[in-house]
């Protein structure tokens, strides 16, 4: 384990250090995004519902051959929900069309793959460019060199803050799994996030009672969300978030 880790942090640097397409963040408050992949249901309907008490919205990151489909992380949106996130104030941002890796597919098939699922979404985000995150935060230098600048940002799973100098083409993101257990960590990283006046990005899947693997309680959600807000910070979409940069 112990050369792995050594192994996967070397890579991360490296990926994080090439291909990058910087932007300066001039937000004079500490931002926080809090982000969702695949886009299931209960993202919208239980999470959705609480930031939206809330005045808040978050990103969401679809990948449209998913739709209506069954998965681990519940049932994914299904058409209907698309329109819905949109009249709630959220934000439509792109997850490829097939939902494929960048590690295990062709560099020019990826690439149609991402253009293909932009598209598909377009009608319901008809605003240009769209935000886009790589599937199982899969990414590789080709990747970042040729769909970054074809999207308005890239979002990966390296974990970490954004900000003073951030990478469009790989912006850093935090998972945000479990239960109530996982809150002190959230907190320290809300913490961090204060007293560096910088971007904090949160991603998650489903959000119930008894989650997959790779989603949240609602318990944990709500209290992040409630934690974000005593912080101080601004909570934005990543579009919102990117209007801040020069």
């Amino acid at each position: 384990m112990g050369l792995r880790k050594v192994i996967g942090d070397a890579r991360r640097q490296f990926l994080s250090a090439v291909a990058r397409r910087e932007a300066r963040l001039t937000s004079e408050r500490p931002l926080i995004s809090f982000t969702f992949d695949d886009f299931p249901k209960t993202a919208l309907y239980t999470a959705g519902a609480i930031l939206e008490s809330l005045g808040l919205h978050a990103t969401y990151y679809a990948a449209a051959g998913l739709m209506a489909t069954p998965t681990e992380v519940g049932a994914i949106f299904d058409e209907g929900d698309l329109p819905a996130l949109i009249a709630h104030g959220h934000e439509l941002a792109s997850h490829t069309y097939s939902h494929i890796s960048a590690t295990k597919t062709g560099l020019s098939v990826y690439y149609q793959d991402a253009k293909k699922g932009e598209h598909a979404l377009a009608k319901y985000a008809p605003n240009g460019r769209m935000n886009f995150s790589y599937p199982f935060g899969a990414v590789t230098v080709g990747a970042k060199k040729k769909v970054g600048p074809a999207m308005r940002s890239c979002r990966g799973i390296f974990p970490g803050l954004d900000g003073s100098v951030v990478d469009l083409n790989l912006l850093h993101a935090n998972s945000l799994y479990g239960g109530s257990d996982r809150l002190p960590a959230m907190e320290s990283l809300i913490e961090e996030n204060a007293r560096r006046n910088s971007w904090l990005i949160f991603y998650t899947h489903d959000v119930q009672e008894k989650p997959s693997p790779y989603g949240c309680t609602p318990g944990l959600f709500e209290s992040v969300v409630g934690c974000a807000m005593k912080s101080g910070a601004e909570i934005v979409t990543i579009e919102k978030a990117l209007d801040r940069m020069q």
